[in-house]
């Protein structure tokens, strides 16, 4: 056999065992009764849960807590999921920046002690493009 025959079969073989491993560690999308459902059987799998933060009829945000001067690596706040089921989350990071403009959220954690633990946040902001206008700021010209 020739060492380029074999040479293929093991990148081959190597692609196929990366491909199975990072199937492995895919986190599913999930809701917060889900979510608890999995933590009680014990399942400690990374999930993502979809979400919009709670806003009283002001819509402004409630239960939302952060203080960087007693422990800025504390966040906490509630988020509503998609099946409309409000869930405390706790996230051990600095508060993202712009998160009250978001207009969509995933956590990605699981859930202990009826708190979901989150490890990120990804966040989905407003655009800046609004109803397919493209505002345009004029330059006044030099003299």
């Amino acid at each position: 056999m020739k060492v380029s025959y074999i040479i293929g079969i093991v990148v081959i073989a190597l692609a196929i065992a990366i491909i199975i491993s990072t199937t492995g560690d895919a986190s599913q999308y999930v809701s917060f009764a889900e979510a608890q459902a999995m933590a009680q059987k014990g399942q400690t799998t990374k999930i993502h849960v979809v979400g919009e933060l709670k806003r009283d009829a002001q819509g402004n945000i409630v239960d939302m807590e952060y203080n960087p001067i007693k422990n800025p690596n504390l966040f906490t706040f509630t988020l509503i999921d998609q099946k409309k089921q409000a869930c405390k989350v706790v996230y051990r990071n600095p508060k993202p920046a712009d998160f009250e403009r978001s207009e969509q959220i995933v956590v990605v954690g699981n859930m202990q002690n009826n708190v979901f633990v989150a490890e990120k946040i990804l966040m989905k902001c407003p655009s800046k493009y609004q109803d397919n206008k493209l505002e345009v700021k004029r330059v006044p010209a030099k003299p």
